[in-house]
């Protein structure tokens, strides 16, 4: 953990660690000093391992792997956190109009990002009959997979979650003043406590390592951002990325990124997914019409659609970017 300032009173903790496949940093100020500083950072990280030991379907302990391995056989009972998270991961099914699916992701069986292969129209279509948030049942307390070899995933609404409940952990031990950021999804607690803003960093979807533009926030706030750059590649001048519209099995297009701002970073991420899969249109729609959100689209093209509210929020570059030639410099 690092200190930013060892004097008395008020000090800028920092802490990182690993999770859900990236990095994690957290910010905070504490005047209690660094022991109880240092517990407190652990007390974080602990937060955000335990809801990724607890719903990653890559662990064969978790709660995901055991309704995975009793799909088509038997409901499995479920705490309140998990039907909780469940019945989130339906709603966006419903929201939809099912492109979101929880159960979207039997479909690696066919798709594998890392190998950049593409597969055939014919091996997506014989693994959609398994791609059925329909016959995801939650019932008295259980999860039930009415399928045999459907998978449920809840990877499109756990990161945000742990952002959330990290926060939740600092607020709760009296932390008035804190940024928590995994993975690109971030939640702020009150303010910097220096007259500055907290300033976060959206992801230029077609510029490795560069910023499409930064977000200034003042007080609590959750940020989310999606996009087709963070697992995919680019083969014969299209891209293939692992968001999925579960109506055809294949990637979705349109939009190249999505950044939402609402009051929690659970929620931001709702918006950020929906945008994605319903294109640049009803994507954009979405987000200018919804109460408590404000947003920004960047679309294949490089055109960025911002709401008002986002807008000033944030300075945003006038300019697309060439996006058919550089698709094809990488391919």
């Amino acid at each position: 953990m690092a200190l930013l300032s060892d004097g008395d009173g008020p000090a800028l903790y920092t802490t990182r660690f690993a999770l859900m496949g990236g990095r994690a940093v957290v910010r905070f100020v504490d005047r209690r000093g660094r022991a109880a500083a240092e517990a407190l950072a652990r007390a974080v990280e602990d937060e955000a391992l335990r809801v990724e030991v607890k719903f990653s379907r890559f662990r064969e302990t978790s709660v995901v792997s055991a309704i995975n391995r009793d799909a088509g056989r038997t409901p499995v009972a479920v705490d309140a956190e998990t039907d909780f998270l469940v019945g989130a991961a339906l709603d966006l099914w419903k929201e939809s109009g099912g492109r979101f699916d929880p159960t979207v992701g039997v479909l690696r069986k066919a798709w594998d990002f890392k190998a950049q292969r593409v597969p055939s129209p014919e091996e997506v279509a014989a693994l959609l009959p398994l791609v059925s948030g329909a016959s995801v049942a939650r019932r008295d307390g259980t999860v039930f997979l009415r399928k045999p070899g459907m998978e449920i995933d809840l990877g499109g609404v756990g990161k945000e979650y742990a952002v959330d409940r990290a926060a939740d952990v600092l607020r709760e031990a009296g932390v008035s003043s804190a940024i928590v950021e995994f993975a690109g999804d971030v939640r702020t607690v009150g303010s910097r406590g220096d007259g500055r803003p907290w300033r976060v960093g959206v992801a230029h979807p077609r510029r490795e390592g560069k910023v499409a533009f930064a977000l200034n926030l003042r007080g609590d706030a959750g940020v989310a951002t999606s996009g087709d750059y963070e697992r995919g590649f680019v083969k014969d001048g299209v891209r293939y990325h692992h968001i999925l519209d579960a109506t055809t099995g294949w990637p979705a297009r349109g939009v190249a990124s999505a950044t939402a701002v609402a009051r929690t970073a659970f929620e931001a991420g709702r918006f950020t997914t929906l945008a994605m899969l319903l294109g640049p249109d009803a994507g954009f729609d979405l987000l200018d019409r919804s109460p408590g959100v404000e947003g920004a689209l960047i679309t294949d093209t490089g055109e960025i659609r911002a709401t008002t509210g986002l807008a000033r929020l944030a300075t945003l570059p006038a300019v697309a970017f060439p996006v058919l030639e550089r698709l094809r410099r990488r391919a």
